[in-house]
């Protein structure tokens, strides 16, 4: 299912009816960017982001827009599908305690550094050089990675469709995207209209042109981010297995699926080499596996890509918003939340008005969402939660 507005210097392509005003006009400055290709492409969960819809698609040609990546660069998922069909309740239990006790949580961070083994390899760049707000932060980084921060960030336990306990975790870059993010953007920011870029200020997508040295520099740390947050990730399930491991008895775990949707990508479209930001979007080429995680307490999903051009080869990455995070926590009721989750009996992490923000109320309807990207992706198994730790 496809919108199309032709309007704008390029079409938009929408895979929604319903998006909100302030984040069609953020729609509408992307299409109307000098360096913009083709068309934008906006995804059935999409909301209003900063400068760039969550949930968009933006190739460009010579430039680079950090807000069109974003601030948690390289957020994504990681799911493993483990050999057992049954959990019981008290192994749940001590599953979510262990993981509490041994994965540090919202803004805590791990009191003594990470191996370096861990950390993704520097090379032999001149790091100072070529990444310079890596080596300032790379420290620190050995601290963070392997924890799982706050938000919409997660740790759940699923019962797939195929019959199979599931682990997914839903994280990022931590602080060191953020760092990155910043710095480039406000570079951008600096050198715009000196550079030729001439982007609105109040459009917040100050660009760089990729083959600059301000450019070369923010893609460097950039993809060092991604491989962070996978590393990042991949830690965070190494630890839940061995935990699941310990409390059931389970040998057996396939292989992780690790997905980033925060990012940008040089990639052949419409037969030019562009650059594809995506901003809250997974890729999806065609056979391409994909995660797609609901909201606490709804169903999530492992796709397969179909890789319709129109996407860019690309489709949601989950449920996508309906309520703010300060609109959630003045307007949903916390009891009702709880009883949703407590009726389908899911061990979950709603404690207290401010945990409202990640409430199922506070999301689109996935089922409604993947209805309408039956044309991008198709559902290899479906995944319903049993038990949910947030940051």
């Amino acid at each position: 299912m496809k919108k199309r507005i032709e309007s704008e210097k390029i079409p938009l392509l929408l895979w929604l009816d319903d998006l909100d005003p302030d984040a069609l006009q953020q729609a509408k400055n992307l299409a109307n960017l000098p360096f913009a290709f083709h068309h934008v492409a906006i995804m059935p969960d999409a909301h209003v982001g900063y400068g760039m819809p969550i949930g968009g698609v933006l190739a460009t040609q010579g430039a680079v827009v950090p807000n069109a990546v974003g601030v948690d660069i390289g957020c994504g998922m990681c799911a493993v599908k483990t050999g057992i069909t049954e959990a019981t309740t008290d192994q749940l239990k001590k599953i979510v305690g262990s993981i509490r006790r041994a994965i540090p949580l919202g803004f805590k961070h791990h009191l003594t550094p990470r191996p370096h083994s861990i950390m993704p390899p520097l090379a032999d760049m001149e790091v100072e050089k070529e990444l310079p707000v890596i080596a300032r932060e790379y420290e620190s980084g050995r601290h963070q990675v392997g924890t799982l921060g706050g938000g919409n960030h997660f740790i759940e336990l699923q019962r797939g469709s195929d019959n199979h306990i599931w682990l997914m975790v839903h994280s990022g870059s931590r602080n060191l995207g953020y760092k990155v993010a910043g710095y480039y953007n406000k570079l951008a920011q600096k050198i715009n209209v000196d550079a030729g870029l001439k982007v609105p200020k109040q459009w917040q997508l100050a660009a760089l042109w990729v083959e600059s040295k301000e450019g070369v520099r923010y893609m460097a740390e950039m993809n060092y981010c991604v491989a962070f947050a996978g590393a990042n990730r991949q830690e965070m399930m190494r630890r839940i297995q061995w935990i699941v491991s310990e409390v059931t008895g389970c040998e057996e775990f396939h292989p992780p699926l690790d997905v980033a949707h925060n990012y940008a990508a040089k990639e052949n479209h419409f037969g030019q080499q562009v650059l594809v930001h995506r901003k809250g979007a997974t890729r999806a080429f065609a056979g391409e596996l994909g995660i797609i995680p609901g909201s606490q307490g709804s169903t999530s999903y492992i796709v397969r890509g179909l890789g319709n051009p129109d996407s860019f080869s690309s489709c949601s990455h989950g449920a996508g918003r309906v309520l703010g995070r300060k609109q959630a926590q003045r307007s949903l009721d916390l009891q009702q939340e709880i009883a949703k989750l407590e009726k389908k009996g899911i061990l979950h992490g709603l404690r207290s008005k401010r945990d409202l923000d990640e409430a199922p109320s506070a999301y689109k309807d996935i089922g409604s969402v993947m209805n309408n990207q039956k044309d991008l992706v198709e559902i290899v198994v479906e995944l319903s939660p049993l038990a949910v730790v947030k940051g």
